[in-house]
């Protein structure tokens, strides 16, 4: 027996030490969230496209090689002239080959603004990516934290139904002796059964939350996997003026913005060329066997070169020219807005955070007082010094409620302190060192 229970105990201790091993870290679940959300996987397949756009615009420039071939035959059987006298058939099988290079020598600047916006086009890509990326990390540390704050509440919730429940036992041995009243014993009974309700709901919320976890960052085996470390090191600003100046070179809205509103004015030169001419240089060289009856092989070389303007279009150009000017003045516009809205968002999630903050302090301190508060209480209840069943209740349903809080400001707290790395546009794996 003894054998065994040893064999018993160093299997327990294996299985406490596996599960301790891949405890599921925030920095490895943000890391997760990262390479496998399928959010964040579909904007790095729009990274792709634009690299391949970029590569389409350069094709512009370069010449272009076509290589072609035919063969043709001939049957004729009648052959006659004028006079209706049959002639002699003169049946050929053609064959020609052919290489034709072509090169666009100017497009009113078209090529040159296609290849620029395409540029952009990339850059507003890789900060697209980096929005989501934004995006996707901040609902993982949510879900995250939310999750580990629904096991968090129900293991307090817990632990109040099992004191709960010793509290009913004790009140009836008292009621059996004399020292508490029928009241008491029903007071009991109905804060455990409140207890056991609070209970229910914390289950719920562990499983909604699990869900959420799931969606957002990928499958999870069982929630006793994560093990509560928030312990990813990073630095805020020190100062709101400090997180604004950050925020101005790095927030991805105002880089979106300010590339969506350089791409309008390169659509506006893209405009402009289609009222200028375009000039084009081709040489083609062929050569064809059995041409005709008296012509066997033929070698020929021509080089071509093409000038076309458009003078008129039903007024297309014209509109499209305006078009495009509208197009870039509502981009200018959307611009200057993104740079005044952008320092009301960073003051905001500046001023949370220190509001937070601050609530955390007071939240500590209170639960310190509650847990010194229901100390004393119980300890009189205990020995008869004139707490009521009453008084009991009350002081556990304040530290209860004080643990929750504390619980609550805690998330709260650090989700302040992303969100204000997401407004200056740091939440991205780089600065928060993900692998």
């Amino acid at each position: 027996k003894k054998i065994m229970k040893k064999i018993f105990l160093a299997f327990f201790l294996s299985i406490i030490s596996f599960n301790l091993v891949h405890a599921i870290t925030l920095s490895e679940a943000l890391s997760e969230a990262y390479k496998n959300n399928p959010e964040l996987n579909a904007e790095r397949e729009n990274l792709n496209i634009s690299e391949e756009d970029l590569k389409i615009s350069r094709s512009e420039f370069l010449p272009s090689i076509t290589i072609s071939g035919s063969k043709s035959s001939e049957d004729t059987d009648k052959n006659t002239n004028r006079s209706g006298a049959e002639t002699a058939v003169t049946d050929v099988n053609p064959k020609t080959q052919s290489v034709l290079i072509e090169q666009k020598l100017f497009q009113g600047f078209a090529g040159v603004a296609g290849y620029e916006k395409n540029k952009l086009g990339l850059n507003l890509a890789q900060a697209k990516f980096l929005k989501k990326e934004q995006d996707i990390l901040f609902k993982a540390v949510e879900a995250y934290t939310g999750l580990t704050l629904a096991k968090e509440k129900f293991d307090i919730n817990q632990s109040n139904v099992n004191l709960s429940e010793r509290q009913v036992e004790t009140d009836r041995s008292r009621l059996e002796r004399g020292q508490v009243t029928l009241a008491d014993v029903a007071q009991s009974e109905s804060s455990l059964a409140e207890s056991q309700a609070k209970l229910i709901e914390s289950q719920n919320e562990v499983l909604t939350s699990k869900l959420e976890y799931e969606r957002v960052v990928g499958p999870l085996n069982s929630i006793d996997n994560l093990n509560g470390n928030y312990g990813l090191s990073f630095e805020v600003p020190s100062s709101l003026n400090q997180a604004i100046e950050i925020s101005k070179d790095n927030s991805p809205d105002l880089i979106i913005a300010k590339i969506e509103y350089q791409q309008s004015e390169k659509d506006l030169t893209i405009a402009k060329s289609e009222l200028s001419p375009s000039a084009t240089l081709s040489l083609e060289s062929s050569k064809t066997d059995d041409l005709s009856a008296t012509v066997d092989e033929r070698d020929k070389e021509t080089v071509k070169a093409t000038i076309s303007w458009p003078l008129f279009k039903g007024g297309k150009n014209f509109a499209e020219i305006n078009r495009s000017k509208s197009l870039k003045n509502r981009k200018q516009l959307l611009y200057e807005y993104a740079l005044r809205t952008n320092e009301t968002e960073v003051a905001s999630a500046w001023a949370n955070l220190q509001s937070t903050e601050s609530l955390l302090n007071s939240v500590k301190l209170q639960v310190k007082a509650a847990e010194i508060a229901n100390e004393g209480i119980s300890a009189e209840y205990e020995s008869g010094l004139g707490r009521s069943t009453l008084d009991l209740i009350q002081s556990n349903t304040i530290l209860l409620n004080s643990k929750i809080s504390l619980a609550n400001s805690e998330r709260n707290y650090l989700l302040a302190k992303f969100n204000l790395l997401k407004s200056i546009g740091l939440l991205n794996s780089d600065y928060l060192k993900i692998q």
